[in-house]
This record gives C-alpha cells, structure tokens and sequence, in this order.
C-alpha cells in the first residue's frame, strides 16, 4: 500500500500537486479501494465561452486516479488514459469518484466518474496506472 495512512496525511503528500492544489482541488475521500476529488468552480475555471474548461474535468478525474492508484502502490505513474465528456456542468461543485476496476501486478485499471452537485453525470475517466 501507499505511503500515506490517514486523510490528513494523503491530503499533506498530495499538496505537492501544484496544478491540482492550486486550481481549488482537493482530497475528500479514500480508502484501498476508492476515493474521491472534489473543486469549487469559478472564474478561473471558465472558457473563452463561458463554460467549463474540460480540462477542469480532467484534472480532477486524474488528481482521483493519482490518489488511489497511489495508496495501492507507490508509486504509480499513468501509463493511458480516456475520458469521454458527457454533459456540461449546472452545478457549482464538481466531484471525481475513483474505483478500482483490476489491480495487477504491474498495473492497476481504475475508473473515475466526474458529478456535479446536482447530481448531474459529467464525465467517466479511465485509467491505467503502471506500477514502477
């Protein structure tokens, strides 16, 4: 397992992600099996034409992926990823849950669903991690 055994010390390893941290992500959850992203959206989250940068999306699916993939093995690096956007946000809050789908010898297979507070389905990320 990870490095790291409780949440306030998986929330302090993972304050090292810049790109995450400072763009308001932050650490809700997880277990060995799960966890779970969230982001208060903003300005600083808004495209040119007002939506939701789907990078957002991405991101916070990705920070999910890297905090379990992690607590199952450290470290793991993302080897491929999907994601396939399937609505825009309504809500204010965007949540990114985590779940293992395989974890291997060398790899771990996790899928990350992307809500907002609404409850609305905004993105389903796939990732495989490589275990070095």
């Amino acid at each position: 397992m990870g490095v790291y055994d409780s949440l306030e010390e998986t929330r302090e390893y993972f304050a090292h992600d810049r790109f995450a941290t400072e763009n308001g992500m932050i650490i809700e959850s997880y277990s060995d099996t799960e966890s779970c992203t969230s982001v208060v959206l903003d300005e600083r989250h808004k495209n040119a034409n007002g939506g939701i940068m789907g990078g957002v999306m991405f991101t916070l699916a990705d920070f999910a992926f890297a905090v379990l993939a992690n607590k199952i093995h450290m470290p793991t690096v993302a080897q491929t990823v999907s994601v396939n956007y399937l609505s825009a946000p309504k809500g204010k809050k965007l949540f990114a849950k985590a779940h293992v789908r395989k974890d291997g010898k060398t790899s771990t297979v996790i899928i990350v669903d992307v809500t907002d507070d609404t409850g609305r389905d905004i993105a389903q990320f796939v990732g495989t991690g490589f275990k070095l």
